[in-house]
């Protein structure tokens, strides 16, 4: 598949905002953070921004951006609408939770509740938007057990490690926050190393056997391209990556989202401000640039069944 890189930017942005969010409202929740004003405010001020972004940047694919908030009339059975709907609706608890965190400075009682609410919204809107591609059954390498699992996973690493990163800045010691940036790392790291075997062993069920009903006459090869020019399912769903570049990037997204950042976590979690505030930032940056990598080969890895009339062994 053809990489947007505006869905690339909105889905990793948006999994870090939510990620992050839904962090600040568990740890909020439980008091296992100070309840600062400004810790809040920028805490949440970076999730919300990073989460308005990734949602305004998914608009930009569209033919008719005008016309995106159609998406939100057939969340009985559309996933796309779902997530829409979500994303919209989580909004509320997050302005609640921002007003007991920022202005009340107390999350508890009623703001603890919807604090713990909030959190949900997060996992259910990144569910949602993980579901989306899960259910594409034209699409094997999406249409995998380990695909929503997976958005999961880097919403909660990215999240985890700007969470880090912000604690350190204002001196908050707490190993806990640590031991989730570690925990999430080794979570992303068996999923996706599970993923990419999965992709890499059973590439997809379908055949130009299968495809046309011929397989009982043997191989079935193209004779002639069904137009003479590139077409529109060519260019966005037909997107080609050579194995040894698809190689080169996967070792290159395992050195930025866990190789560098455990390192660094490992070495700052109880180090002086000096240390830790610039190792944390370090591991964040290296975290959201291993995520767009992921992003990026999860789409450009993935194979439409269409190909099949137009040359592809199998998809």
């Amino acid at each position: 598949m053809n990489p947007a890189y505006s869905v690339i930017f909105f889905t990793t942005a948006s999994g870090a905002g939510y990620g992050l969010i839904f962090l600040l409202a568990l740890f909020g929740a439980l008091n296992g953070v100070p309840i600062d004003p400004w810790f809040g405010a920028i805490g949440l001020g970076l999730g919300t921004a990073l989460v308005t972004g990734g949602l305004l940047s998914s608009t930009m694919h569209l033919g008719h951006p005008e016309r995106a908030w159609r998406a939100y009339s057939q969340w009985k059975s559309s996933w796309l609408s779902r997530e829409g709907v979500l994303a919209t609706t989580t909004y509320v608890p997050l302005i609640l939770t921002a007003w007991g965190w920022v202005i009340m400075g107390a999350i508890d009682g009623n703001f603890a509740f919807i604090a713990a609410l909030l959190a949900l919204m997060c996992v259910l809107t990144v569910h949602s938007t993980g579901m989306i591609y899960a259910t594409l059954r034209t699409i094997s390498a999406w249409h995998n057990r380990l695909t929503v699992p997976g958005y999961l996973a880097f919403a909660l690493l990215s999240g985890s490690a700007w969470f880090h990163a912000l604690a350190q800045i204002f001196g908050y010691q707490t190993p806990e926050i640590a031991l989730v940036v570690i925990v999430a790392l080794f979570l992303c790291f068996y999923i996706k190393r599970k993923y990419w075997r999965s992709i890499d062993m059973y590439p997809g069920p379908s055949t130009p056997e299968s495809a046309t009903g011929l397989h009982d006459l043997g191989k079935v090869r193209l004779l002639d391209p069904p137009t003479m020019t590139e077409n529109f399912v060519q260019r966005e769903m037909g997107y080609t990556i050579a194995r040894k570049h698809g190689q080169k990037l996967r070792r290159l997204c395992f050195i930025s989202y866990f190789l560098i950042p455990i390192v660094l976590t490992g070495l700052t979690s109880s180090a002086d401000p000096w240390l830790a505030i610039p190792g944390t930032l370090i591991a964040a940056i290296s975290v959201s640039v291993g995520v767009v990598i992921e992003r990026w080969l999860f789409f450009a890895e993935a194979k439409h069944v269409s190909m099949l009339y137009y040359g592809a062994d199998g998809a």
